[in-house]
């Protein structure tokens, strides 16, 4: 009786996740062992490997992650949470709507989720622990607010599913601006009503107009940031990659010249944590990449692709079906693991259906987005437990209805596809 190959490369890497084997080892053993059983040719791992990481839109992920780190040392998120404490901070709730306002617009300038809820989450989770909130709640609030970083451009997810499929990153960009926006706005409710149910926020004072202004001109170098960024690339200036390199010159410049929150002594820090957080993304494209070039030579993708039109061909129930899977995926596995397992599989459902490559990266990113609060893999939640100093079983309490109200943006993208391709189609970005 011959085995699918499919069921064993799989079945063999859901195996090495339930023994707790971490997900980089388990990509990369999995690829490994059927390279070597299928006789593919086991010396081609290191040329494969270096084809995967050695491409020039990747060039982008370190340096937008490093522009994260510099624009969060230099202190831009906070100044950025104070314009807005300083407009909604005294209504009921108020603190809750700062940090959603606060992500959102640090999301403008970082690239990934984590590095926003470090930023907004050193800033806030104190705050509205101050202002009477529960702790749980603050950082379950930052964590899900975060998710909308990996939305709005510039976006690292993005960089990769626009490597992986040879879609324009500039593209993307644009179309994620609308559903990250989605996202954020989904979440005011449920950060509302608990709010107000509790008692929590309210009676305090308005800020002068006086106030506001000085707040605004010193915010001025952050608000700026989106500007330079996403203006230089829809502009045709420079390219996404480039506009990396831009955000770290900029962020450099504002901190060590113009305000001079940096200091030269602090570059090392930032630069070794950029370093390692890079270094983790890349060593997963580069494994992950091997995976997934294993299962297409074995015809794995392709008959999973098959399979899945064998459940229905009503696109809608389709849908559906995938948008489970990656939710589900997300629970289990990385963003950019899901887009090197998942993707060859799902590549060729899209010129079946006729579904357009932005769109459908758009509705993808937008499942992974939530994965990161979903746990046990949810890295913005650690993230914001480790500030709060709150176990990860009073946050995961706390999240569920921001999970619920992001599932229900995601359906929305998911069947209102105009939402994602508007702004790109409007801005002739191709």
């Amino acid at each position: 009786m011959t085995v699918e190959p499919g069921l064993l490369l799989f079945g063999l890497f859901f195996l090495l996740l339930f023994l707790g084997v971490p997900i980089l080892t388990a990509v990369g053993v999995t690829a490994l062992v059927f390279l070597w059983r299928f006789d593919l040719g086991i010396q081609v791992t290191a040329a494969n490997v270096y084809a995967n990481i050695a491409k020039f839109p990747l060039l982008a992920i370190p340096f937008f992650i490093l522009a994260g780190f510099v624009m969060e040392r230099a202190g831009l998120s906070r100044s950025l949470v104070n314009v807005l404490n300083l407009l909604v901070g005294p209504v009921r709730g108020g603190l809750a709507l700062v940090t959603l306002g606060g992500c959102v617009l640090f999301g403008a300038i970082s690239g990934t989720g984590p590095a926003d809820t470090a930023a907004i989450g050193t800033v806030m989770i104190p705050a509205m622990a101050a202002g009477g909130y529960a702790t749980g709640f603050a950082a379950a609030l930052v964590a899900a607010a975060a998710t909308t970083d990996v939305l709005i451009p510039p976006s690292v997810a993005f960089v990769v599913y626009g490597v992986i499929t040879e879609t324009s990153v500039s593209r993307l960009f644009a179309a994620g601006v609308v559903p990250g926006l989605l996202m954020g706005l989904a979440l005011v409710l449920p950060a509302l009503l608990v709010s107000r149910r509790h008692g929590w926020g309210g009676g305090g004072a308005w800020g002068t107009w006086r106030q506001l202004g000085r707040a605004v001109w010193e915010a001025k170098w952050g608000l700026a940031a989106p500007v330079v960024i996403l203006g230089g690339i829809y502009g045709g200036v420079f390219t996404p990659t480039e506009a990396a390199v831009v955000a770290v010159a900029y962020g450099l410049v504002v901190g060590l010249v113009v305000s001079r929150t940096l200091r030269v002594g602090d570059l090392y820090g930032i630069f070794r944590d950029a370093a390692v957080a890079t270094a983790t993304v890349m060593i997963v494209v580069a494994f992950a990449g091997l995976f997934s070039w294993t299962g297409s030579t074995l015809g794995v993708m392709d008959r999973a692709a098959r399979g899945l039109l064998g459940i229905s061909q009503n696109p809608y129930l389709v849908l559906l079906l995938l948008n489970g899977m990656l939710l589900v995926a997300g629970m289990l596995l990385d963003a950019i693991s899901i887009y090197y397992v998942l993707l060859p599989v799902f590549l060729p459902l899209l010129p079946r259906f006729g579904w357009d490559p932005v769109w459908f990266g758009v509705m993808m990113t937008v499942n992974l987005a939530i994965g990161t609060i979903t746990p046990p893999v949810a890295v913005n939640l650690y993230v914001a437990s480790n500030i709060a100093g709150t176990r990860m079983e009073e946050i995961s309490r706390w999240v569920i209805p921001f999970v619920l109200a992001l599932v229900g943006a995601l359906l929305l993208v998911t069947y209102v596809p105009a939402l994602t391709l508007w702004l790109p189609d409007v801005l002739g970005v191709r």
